[in-house]
């Protein structure tokens, strides 16, 4: 589901003549409306896939805008519902965002700020129904953390999904924050292990000193601090799975220790003479090539081949951008969820600079920069950039730049004159209602805006 895919309107009002005022001017904006006058009839028009938002008119005759609303989130959850209301009816519509409105607007309403309204409900309905696609596809393991439409990542979930099947250890190549633990737990999750220990560990986020006793364990006394005996991650994880990330980190001491417990499927403690019995998978990642780092005399290559088995390649980002604006959103979506934020609409310049971002960081850089979208810490960063960039396009006596801000200024000059009559700015520019609606939006003119804006001056 795309935003565009996401562009219907049931507007439900008991009044002809407003129903079809208002479905001919959000037509002209490429909006597609179905209208009701009876309110009873929209719970047949509305299921939790449906591609739209709710329109509805609060004083109806046999069921209000309310009630319906309340009929309709019992059904769908977080449906965008807009409620047009009286003049009269305002504390009642407050109470109704209170309890779960998108939002509301005053008869007689502006229809260029209903279809401002209508625009943003249809972005979040979009946003909702991709994450419930996401969700739904969580039954599969592999799929619900292997998150992407890109061809490179339908191969790994593939490959994923067939190895899980095998009793193999497998090595993971990525990049910096690719997600290398995310596939390994997915390996996991649809193995016969998954009710099992997955143990995870990185190696490279200890000292050389402690990496050993952390895989073998110890026994009391074995060294100094060891007050208590204690199972290592490999003694943990039997019957499971291992993880070891960043394997390339591990001194070649234990190495050694690490290829004979493969062989063997036994391991001592630091300290002891017993030999405890293993029944374990080790998945392994690296973002470096271990065969090289062997020539190099810094990485076993007897080591290399007992984990590299199977193998596992993990696309950069910066491949696959298809993945970019469906992962943005669903990060953040789940940012705005646990931070209970209302979801917030990148702009096309925003979205111009995630798909040219190089993504050093991968999925974990993409995340971060969701949640501090989410936050707003990214839009006012992002609006100013676009302004200073359309000031260096202006000195730079950019055309484009030139001719747009030309029409900005025809436009606003004819809606002055006119005091924001419509049909007398169309007459006299010459312009089809939705071109002016368009342009409107295109270039940030708001009438109402402009007339205040005009009698304050």
């Amino acid at each position: 589901m795309t935003i565009n895919e996401c562009n219907q309107v049931l507007l439900v009002d008991d009044d002809p003549a407003v129903l079809e005022a208002t479905r001919q001017w959000l037509e002209l904006s490429d909006i597609q409306v179905i209208t009701l006058d009876d309110p009873l009839a929209v719970s047949e028009h509305i299921d939790r896939d449906f591609a739209g938002i709710l329109v509805s008119d609060i004083r109806m005759p046999g069921l209000d805008g309310t009630e319906l609303m309340r009929q309709i989130h019992a059904k769908v959850p977080n449906l965008p519902i807009i409620l047009i209301t009286g003049h009269g009816d305002i504390p009642m519509a407050v109470e109704a965002i209170r309890q779960g409105a998108w939002d509301f607007l005053e008869k007689p309403f502006d229809p260029e700020r209903l279809e401002e309204v209508i625009r943003k409900a249809l972005i979040t309905r979009s946003l909702q129904l991709e994450n419930q696609r996401l969700r739904s596809a969580m039954l599969d393991p592999a799929i619900s953390r292997l998150l992407g439409k890109s061809k490179a990542m339908q191969t790994l979930r593939h490959q994923v999904q067939k190895l899980s099947k095998v009793q193999a250890n497998i090595l993971i190549h990525g990049e910096t924050g690719a997600g290398k633990e995310a596939v390994a737990r997915s390996l996991h999750e649809c193995s016969a292990r998954a009710e099992k220990p997955f143990v995870a560990i990185n190696c490279g986020a200890l000292t050389h000193e402690l990496v050993e006793s952390e895989l073998f364990g110890h026994r009391k006394g074995a060294f100094t601090g060891a007050l208590e005996s204690r199972q290592g991650k490999l003694e943990l994880a039997s019957g499971g799975t291992l993880f070891l990330d960043e394997v390339e980190s591990m001194p070649l001491a234990v190495q050694i220790k690490l290829l004979r417990a493969i062989q063997e499927q036994q391991i001592e403690r630091i300290g002891s003479n017993e030999l405890i019995n293993l029944d374990l998978i080790i998945i392994s990642a690296t973002k470096i090539d271990l065969l090289k780092l062997a020539e190099q005399g810094q990485f076993r290559e007897d080591l290399y081949y007992r984990l590299a088995v199977a193998e596992l390649y993990i696309p950069p980002l910066r491949e696959r951008q298809e993945d970019i604006l469906l992962l943005f959103n669903h990060f953040v979506e789940q940012a705005a969820q646990v931070h209970d934020l209302e979801i917030e609409t990148p702009s096309n310049s925003y979205k111009e600079k995630l798909f040219n971002n190089p993504w050093r960081g991968n999925v974990r850089e993409l995340r971060n920069q969701a949640t501090r979208f989410a936050l707003g810490l990214e839009i006012q960063q992002d609006e100013d950039n676009v302004e200073n960039a359309s000031a260096n396009d202006l000195s730079r006596n950019s055309l484009a730049m030139q001719m747009e801000e030309f029409e900005r200024k025809l436009i606003r000059q004819s809606l002055l004159r006119h005091q924001g009559n419509i049909q007398k700015v169309l007459d006299e520019l010459q312009l089809p209602r939705r071109t002016l609606n368009q342009k409107m939006l295109r270039l940030g003119l708001q009438r109402d805006t402009l007339l205040q804006e005009e009698t304050d001056g």
